[in-house]
């Protein structure tokens, strides 16, 4: 059992490996969702996003793509639980890690700092985040998990929580070019539950 923010409890997550397989099948879905339905949100010298309307909600899917110079193992320990997220994400204040099933496979706690004067409120969040290999590169998930007594039923039934956040980062190697990864991030934002809704906001996550 763990304590949360204003004395919530969460108790263990079950079996995490069909809650895994279900989420790693759906993101797959998503990045192979043809061209023709996205729509260019914004452009920059080193990266593209675009959005299309949620399946899921009354808000948008945003993903990103640019090129990154570095390795892909190195790329992804700085999105994915540890110490490196902490050297770079300004924004999150605190993180541990409550469970950790596989060295890939782990609930994370972790806390945001307060955005424009506290207007967006320091906030507590619980994530489960799994990581596994895709093509010719990495695939690594994060999604929201609800507080309280939680069955596996439950967490298959809302794995995509619509009132939650979730987010994929994929990477691999360029062929033909050292340490230069294609790197490709999804992210979505129910707007009712965030305040935030600037595609620019997603890139790399």
């Amino acid at each position: 059992m763990h304590l949360l923010a204003g004395g919530k409890q969460m108790d263990p997550l079950p079996n995490p490996a069909p809650l895994a397989s279900k989420l790693r099948n759906t993101l797959v879905r998503y990045h192979s969702i043809g061209d023709g339905e996205w729509r260019v949100a914004k452009k920059t010298k080193d990266a593209t996003v675009w959005r299309k309307p949620s399946e899921e909600f009354s808000g948008y899917l945003y993903k990103a793509q640019g090129v990154v110079e570095d390795v892909t193992n190195r790329i992804v320990d700085h999105i994915r639980p540890g110490p490196y997220r902490l050297d770079w994400d300004s924004l999150m204040t605190s993180m541990d890690i409550m469970e950790t099933f596989e060295e890939n496979c782990c609930v994370m706690r972790y806390t945001t700092a307060g955005q424009l004067w506290n207007i967006i409120a320091p906030r507590e969040f619980v994530d489960f985040s799994y990581t596994t290999s895709y093509e010719d590169g990495l695939l690594t998930c994060g999604i929201s998990l609800d507080y309280g007594e939680v069955t596996e039923e439950e967490l298959l039934e809302d794995q995509l929580l619509p009132q939650g956040r979730k987010k994929v980062l994929l990477t691999k190697e360029l062929p033909g070019a050292e340490e230069q990864n294609l790197v490709w991030c999804l992210f979505a934002l129910n707007p009712s539950s965030c305040a935030c809704s600037s595609p620019g906001a997603f890139i790399f996550c």
